[in-house]
């Protein structure tokens, strides 16, 4: 039900359908947003009209901050509350005509009966209420009001799906769908893919990719920083971290490390030109690793300190001759040629254009096409859940791209599909009525969204809401 809720989420009922199915508890206020407000209106509903001042007061009942609001405002965030706002009060006008009550008495037995009311005897606290509505500062009218509002759309969304009990057909529909069993022909295309990468390739591949290829090189100044190194002891002590201090406070004043070590007379190691490895050690990983942050950085590594400073960054392409950057190389051209397989593959399949002679003769071996017959649509054995997802929407004969564990790719094929019928005695008969219900309660508030398209004619004063963007811009 979620899912369709989500494709749902631009109606007039989104924001208030979501709101019921979580049925927040909690009812917050928070201080004005902003105060004031004239009477213009910022829509219209029929003949109702809602002012800016409910506008106003809707966004401080929303608790979002001015902050918030301002980084969201070309977002349609305003655009959005006013959604929700309209939402509540075509709702309101609704339990009003359809006379939607609760009374007292229910509204009290709901307040008596949340949990988080009870004491260890499962009783309800009066002390407990108190202490809730105190730590949330609410007064028992406010709170009583809205969780009655509240009440009242739920009754009103049961009113209008109330009743509904799906037939064994469509419980059945679903469970045949759910636990179809699917007998797949696969390939891994790890096994016919090109892995080889030649020397014209790779120099076509670096002549075309010069930007990409760019890493960054560094020249870095850097110490390790010790008691021994600044107070002469091995001892963590009050001297060494004043010492370390005036170092902060130096690096914040705009010392470099050069100014530093003629003060401390640091251990200081200087590399230029320095790009990561294989064989680089932890120190320098890191260092490499943070050189985009600050040019001069002070890190606590437990046992000792790090002090050093990025004088220089400048991208290019490393030595051709570099073995590491040659191996990156190959593997970027394997993967290239992997792409482009792949694509013309899955544009033959799209075109209809691929058919089994082709899939056969793609193997180079019979022997590498495996068979596997899929339980149901939980069975996530060889295929990831989306790939799993597209295979029980394909007919039999067809072919399709698949993804599976490790980013593996795989050529399928559905030989056949296989269905049965879900017994009445089933153990999971309930589970498909609320799936099949839910379905049916989906497309019933669609046909009641599109009523009340119809029924209630809703007008936008765009000059007020570009007045109230003004005001937090």
């Amino acid at each position: 039900m979620i899912s369709k809720l989500r494709g749902f989420s631009n109606s007039k009922l989104a924001g208030v359908l979501v709101g019921i199915i979580i049925i927040p508890f909690v009812f917050w206020g928070m201080g004005s947003v902003f105060s004031g407000g004239n009477t213009n209106n910022v829509a219209k509903i029929n003949n109702e009209v809602i002012s800016s001042k409910d506008f106003i007061n809707f966004i401080n009942e929303s608790r979002l901050t001015n902050d918030i609001i301002k980084a969201n405002i070309d977002k349609n965030i305003i655009e959005n509350i006013l959604s929700e706002l309209v939402s509540e009060k075509l709702i309101e006008m609704e339990i009003k005509e359809l006379n939607v009550s609760m009374s007292e008495e229910a509204l009290a037995n709901k307040i008596r009966s949340n949990s988080i009311l009870l004491d260890e005897n499962k009783k309800f606290s009066r002390v407990k209420y108190e202490k809730f509505l105190l730590e949330n500062n609410l007064s028992a009218s406010t709170f009583e009001s809205s969780l009655k509002k509240q009440e009242l759309k739920k009754n009103l969304f049961n009113y209008i799906s109330g009743g509904i009990k799906s037939p064994y057909f469509l419980k059945n529909k679903i469970y045949v769908n759910e636990n179809k069993k699917i007998e797949i022909e696969f390939l891994d295309l790890d096994l016919v893919h090109d892995k080889t990468a030649t020397k014209l390739e790779v120099e076509d591949f670096i002549k075309n990719n010069q930007e990409v290829l760019k890493i960054d090189f560094i020249d870095v100044a850097y110490a390790k920083i010790t008691p021994k190194d600044l107070i002469e002891i091995d001892e963590f002590n009050d001297e060494f971290f004043k010492k370390i201090d005036e170092i902060e406070n130096n690096i914040l004043n705009g010392s470099n490390i050069r100014e530093i070590n003629e003060t401390y007379n640091l251990k200081l190691n200087e590399i230029n030109n320095f790009v990561l490895n294989d064989d680089s050690d932890e120190i320098l990983e890191e260092i490499y690793s943070k050189r985009n942050q600050d040019k001069i950085q002070l890190i606590d590594k437990n046992d000792y300190y790090l002090i050093f400073e990025i004088s220089n960054i400048n991208k290019k392409i490393p030595n051709k001759t570099n073995p590491k950057f040659l191996e990156d190389v190959k593997n970027n051209v394997i993967l290239k040629k992997k792409f482009e397989f792949n694509k013309s593959l899955f544009e033959k399949i799209d075109e209809k254009i691929f058919n089994d002679d082709e899939f056969v003769k793609l193997s180079k071996d019979t022997n590498n096409i495996k068979t596997i017959t899929i339980k149901n649509n939980n069975d996530y054995e060889i295929f990831d859940p989306d790939s799993l997802k597209l295979l029980y929407t394909l007919p039999k004969e067809s072919f399709s791209l698949v993804t599976g564990k490790t980013n593996k790719v795989f050529l399928t094929k559905i030989k056949n599909i296989y269905y049965s019928d879900m017994e009445k005695n089933n153990d999971n008969v309930e589970e498909y009525s609320i799936k099949a219900n839910n379905d049916i309660i989906n497309d019933v508030y669609t046909s009641y969204d599109l009523s009340l398209n119809s029924k209630y004619k809703v007008k936008i004063f765009n000059q007020t809401i570009d007045r109230v963007k003004n005001y937090f811009r």
